[in-house]
């Protein structure tokens, strides 16, 4: 009978919140791969920040999504990415998930170039989880 109570006290437990990023991740990733721009801009919280580490961060869920409506079409390019480490704060409030990307582009000549880096990304929880921030 302990067992049995265990076992359900188990199945029913809140998933971490390492795993609900990594799950949110990786359906924010399939929603560029869907080409599905609503899907993507679920995902932005209203002042998320994307490429910080750059010159000109985007700020901003209405701008960011605007900025990456191209990447999110999918016509002239296609963006693929994956976790491999997500890992929480203390009080699990904020998760960063970063990993592998893939990004394809045809030049002039037809032909596919291939980069291939490394992304990070903030998650907050508030409602539900929001990109907070992006690199």
């Amino acid at each position: 009978m302990i067992l049995l109570a265990a076992v359900l006290m188990t199945s029913t437990a809140a998933p971490s919140p390492t795993c609900q990023v990594w799950q949110r991740e990786q359906a924010f990733a399939h929603s560029v791969r869907a080409h599905d721009a609503a899907a993507f801009r679920t995902f932005l919280a209203d002042d998320a920040v994307f490429d910080a580490n750059s010159a000109h961060p985007v700020r901003g869920a209405a701008a960011i999504a605007e900025a990456w409506a191209p990447i999110v079409a999918g016509k002239d390019l296609q963006l693929d990415w994956q976790p491999k480490h997500v890992v929480a704060s203390a009080d699990g409030r904020l998760v960063l998930s970063s990993g592998p990307y893939v990004l394809t582009t045809h030049g002039k000549d037809g032909q596919a170039h291939t980069t291939i880096g490394h992304f990070s990304t903030v998650w907050r929880r508030g409602r539900d989880w929001g990109v907070a921030g992006a690199v």
